[in-house]
C-alpha cells in the first residue's frame, strides 16, 4: 500500500458526491497522495527536525499514511498513529505494518499514556479544527510527551502577524467555501502563543508556500508517473480545487515539552 494509490471505495467519505468532499480528500479520490499544501518537501524537513531515530513516536491523525512511511523509514523505536476515522486507520496500517500500530482515539483524548511518547508529530488537522479544540489537542501533546519531548507540527498559517481580523475572517470564508471545511489558519504569532499557553518552548519554525495545487509542486511531490496520472484524472472529471493564494505560508513548528528536564531513556 505505501507506494500505491488507495481506491476511491478505501478513502474516507467514499459515499460522498465529489462536490461535497471537504478538498483533501477529493484530491486524494483523484490520486494525489502528498496532501500537505507545505509539499513533501517541507515535512520531509519537519521529520528531520524532530529527531525520529530510535525514538518512541506519535503520529496524530495519519491520514493516507504517507507521512507514516517517511516516519517508519527514520527507523523510530516505536510508532503509534491515532486516527479518528476507521477508514484512514486501515490505509496507515497497511503502511506501517508489523512496525507499528494505529488506535482508534480522539486527537485531544488520545487514550494513550502521560510521558508515554518522546516525539509526538500532526500536520494540517489543527488548522481544521476550533480554538478551543486546538488548544484541547495541543495540551493533549503534551501530556503524552516526556519531559524534553518534541511536538512537531506543520500547519497553515496566515501572513503577516499584523492582517487585520476582517481580512482572516474572510480568507477563512474562502477556505470553508473552496475546501468544505471550516479551516480557521492563524498567523505565526497565534501558533506560538497557542504552543507557548500549553507549557511549549518553540525551538524552530520554518515556512514554505501553499502551492499544494502548482505544477512544479505537484511534480516535486508526486514524481513525473503520478502527475502525469493526477492532471489526466482531473481533465477526465472536470474538476479543479483552489487554494486561497492569501493563506500563502505554511508553518511546520518544533515545540519543546519545557517541564522540568529528566533524563530519557
Amino acid at each position: 500500500m505505501s507506494g500505491q494509490q488507495a481506491s476511491h471505495d478505501e478513502l474516507p467519505f467514499a459515499a460522498r458526491k465529489t462536490e461535497d468532499m471537504p478538498g483533501h480528500w477529493l484530491l486524494a479520490r483523484l490520486g494525489k497522495l502528498v496532501l500537505r499544501p507545505g509539499g513533501r518537501e517541507l515535512t520531509e524537513q519537519l521529520l528531520d527536525d524532530a529527531e525520529l531515530s530510535d525514538a518512541d513516536v506519535l503520529e496524530i491523525a495519519p491520514g493516507l499514511g504517507k507521512t507514516a512511511r517517511s516516519i517508519i523509514d527514520r527507523n523510530p523505536k516505536t510508532y503509534v498513529g491515532v486516527e479518528s476515522d476507521s477508514a484512514a486507520a486501515g490505509l496507515t496500517e497497511d503502511v506501517v505494518g508489523d512496525r507499528g500500530r494505529v488506535i482508534p482515539g480522539d486527537a485531544a483524548a488520545t487514550g494513550l499514556d502521560a510521558d508515554s511518547v518522546v516525539v509526538a508529530i500532526g500536520e494540517a488537522m489543527l488548522t481544521m479544527q476550533s480554538d478551543r479544540a486546538k488548544a484541547d489537542i495541543v495540551a493533549e501533546a503534551f501530556r503524552v510527551l516526556r519531559p524534553g519531548g518534541r511536538y512537531a507540527i506543520h500547519e497553515l498559517a496566515l501572513h503577516p502577524d499584523t492582517l487585520p481580523d476582517e481580512a482572516k475572517t474572510e480568507i477563512r470564508k474562502q477556505l470553508a467555501r473552496s475546501i468544505k471545511v471550516n479551516a480557521r489558519p492563524l498567523t505565526e504569532q497565534e501558533w506560538r502563543k497557542l504552543l507557548t499557553d500549553a507549557g511549549f518552548e518553540i525551538a524552530k519554525v520554518g515556512f514554505a508556500k501553499m502551492a499544494l495545487l502548482q505544477p512544479r509542486r505537484v511534480l516535486a511531490d508526486e514524481g513525473p508517473l503520478r502527475t502525469l496520472k493526477f492532471v489526466a484524472t482531473c481533465c477526465a472529471t472536470r474538476t479543479h480545487a483552489a487554494a486561497s493564494s492569501a493563506c500563502a505560508p505554511r508553518s511546520p513548528s518544533i515545540g519543546t515539552n519545557s517541564r522540568p528536564s529528566r533524563s530519557l531513556p
